[in-house]
């Protein structure tokens, strides 16, 4: 995996009471609020297991992104891996 860089003065930082962080926390959410990024690379970028972004979004009442496709793939999911239902 390649990375990118990018230089954000210290001052900037300084003035949004900001961490390194925190900032790619708070880049990671909203890029997750946007749809521009799925879940599970919004909580790399963040740094946080999907379980502590998952709290970070509800306690910011941020809706999960799952809609009829998304339950579709998943049922085809279960019943590809012999899943039985009761």
């Amino acid at each position: 995996m390649t990375t990118t860089q990018l230089a954000i003065p210290q001052d900037i930082l300084d003035s949004a009471r900001l961490s390194v962080d925190d900032l790619k926390c708070e880049l990671a959410v909203a890029l997750y609020a946007q749809k521009r990024l799925a879940i599970g690379k919004a909580r790399e970028l963040a740094g946080l297991s999907l379980w502590e972004f998952r709290q970070l979004l509800a306690s910011r009442r941020i809706p999960p992104h799952y809609d009829v496709e998304d339950l579709h793939e998943d049922w085809a999911s279960l019943l590809e891996s012999g899943a039985t239902l009761p």
